[in-house]
């Protein structure tokens, strides 16, 4: 189960194709789907990047 601002197996499976392959040039990327995660609990909180749990 997602927590409240994660995507859900779903939203993610509707997604996951559109972005970029990981490990390529310029080394290994973050995992998309903690990124994006990271990113929705930053719009619905309205916290400041600093305060982004680990």
């Amino acid at each position: 189960m997602a927590g409240r601002f994660e995507l859900t197996d779903e939203q993610f499976g509707l997604i996951k194709d559109l972005l970029p392959p990981t490990g390529k040039r310029g080394g290994q990327w973050n995992d998309h789907r903690t990124t994006l995660n990271g990113i929705c609990w930053i719009l619905n909180t309205g916290a400041m990047w600093r305060d982004l749990p680990e």
